[in-house]
């Protein structure tokens, strides 16, 4: 049975309003990573943040817990300003938390304690948590003698025995394996729907698309660099809900055109001219991708016979959905690639790349990367040092004078190994020296 209520109107658990975030990077300059979040979790329901690495997701979790203070907007916990920490909020973590030298009851208890209660009630409610969460016989197990699965358990067994308004959980299912997974899911969602329950929402945060559609009643879909709400999706199959069912593919094939449509645009997004002579005119943030991915993806298409569904491929490649997104967009950038709709499609100058030899392929390669503004602004300036060569330091400067609010680090270590296998440049990693071939 369904046990959602109307929540359309009743008062927000917790909200954001109009919320950003920068953090702040080693050169002094904001690196935005949320940018004008609204956001609300009702009473009684499942909210999933769904979006690529990088879009701000388990930010927003820890605003919402009031672990991290937003730079910018408003956080309410039931319609009042958040002050400190989220007094109804459990988190279940991804990497378990667990402490090593305690067993699966004390690491339970330790919660418990913290949270002030008496020792009988300590010890009652963790002996409860841990049955109902299924590891009874388990309690003087220690962490390095459970599963992954055995371990998330405890950690949810942690959020249980609070019995938390609001349970948090970030990409709790992502280090267990598939049935595991699959079983972790309907039993969180048996202990939210049970009876005599405090625990009303839950907000978790996912890149597995079918995971939310089977878990959420409501989808935040989210965009990268920085993060922002592209979509919020409505989810009205019943429960229990089956991962085969026609009516669940058909919400996961919707979530698929939403995402691509607004990572893989089919026409990029008009722009207001430049004056030409601005040099960061034509300057493009590099994804963080190596060649090899990229080559990768060149192959894989080829085998194919260049062409394939782009969640079809991060499937058969068995990568999480936003990496393997960033390795298309990279491509994209090379104009190796098209994409129209779903589809990730060759461009003839990659089937000429498919069909070089390793000089061949150095040399369209090098070609490819010399049209980014970015290659072009460092080849010029290094063409224009005495000795063809630039310290690390002078190349992270050029790149924060240009993208100010951009990952300067990962771009040098993306410029560094896409030049290098093109031989635009030599990079000498004793000597900290990017120097032309």
């Amino acid at each position: 049975m369904d046990p959602r209520p109307d929540s359309s109107l009743t008062e927000p658990l917790c909200e954001l309003r109009g919320v950003s975030h920068d953090f702040t990077q080693p050169n002094g300059a904001p690196l935005p990573v949320l940018r004008d979040i609204h956001l609300q979790v009702r009473p009684n329901e499942v909210v999933c943040l769904l979006g690529p690495s990088g879009c701000g997701k388990s930010t927003i979790l820890r605003i919402l817990a009031g672990l991290i203070r937003p730079s910018r907007g408003e956080v309410l916990a039931h319609g009042q300003p958040l002050t400190g920490l989220n007094p109804g909020v459990a988190i279940v973590f991804q990497s378990f938390a667990l402490y090593p030298w305690m067993t699966v009851i004390q690491n339970v208890e330790v919660v418990l304690q913290a949270a002030g209660l008496p020792r009988a009630a300590v010890h009652e409610r963790a002996a409860h948590a841990v049955r109902i969460v299924g590891l009874n016989g388990f309690e003087a197990a220690y962490p390095r003698e459970l599963s992954g699965g055995m371990k998330q358990r405890v950690g949810m067994a942690r959020a249980f025995s609070l019995d938390p308004e609001l349970l948090f959980m970030d990409e709790p299912f992502s280090q267990v394996d598939a049935l595991t997974a699959e079983s972790l899911r309907a039993e969180v969602l048996d202990l939210w729907a049970a009876k005599h329950r405090r625990s009303s929402s839950i907000l978790m945060v996912s890149h597995d698309i079918k995971e939310v559609v089977y878990m959420a009643d409501r989808i935040v879909v989210l965009g990268a660099h920085p993060g922002v709400v592209r979509a919020v999706v409505e989810n009205t199959l019943p429960r229990p809900r089956d991962y085969r069912s026609p009516e669940l593919l058909r919400m996961v094939d919707r979530l698929h055109d939403t995402i691509t449509g607004h990572e893989l645009p089919d026409a990029p997004a008009p722009s207001a001219p430049r004056p030409a002579e601005s040099p960061a005119s034509s300057m493009e943030p590099l994804p963080t991708v190596s060649t090899s991915q990229v080559v990768g993806l060149l192959e894989y298409l080829g085998a194919r016979g260049g062409s394939e569904d782009v969640f079809r491929m991060a499937t058969d490649t068995a990568q999480e959905f936003g990496k393997a997104l960033n390795v298309v967009k990279a491509a994209e950038m090379l104009e190796w690639v098209d994409t129209p709709k779903r589809t990730v499609v060759l461009a003839p100058i990659a089937r000429d790349f498919l069909d070089a030899d390793v000089p061949g392929r150095k040399a369209l390669w090098r070609r490819q990367v010399l049209r980014l503004g970015i290659f072009r602004q460092l080849q010029s300036v290094l063409e224009q040092q005495p000795r063809k060569a630039l310290r690390r330091e002078q190349v992270l400067e050029l790149i924060v004078l240009h993208m100010p609010f951009e990952d300067y680090e990962r771009i040098f270590d993306t410029l560094v190994r896409w030049g290098r296998f093109g031989d635009v440049w030599a990079y000498d990693e004793e000597l900290e020296t990017l120097s032309l071939q």
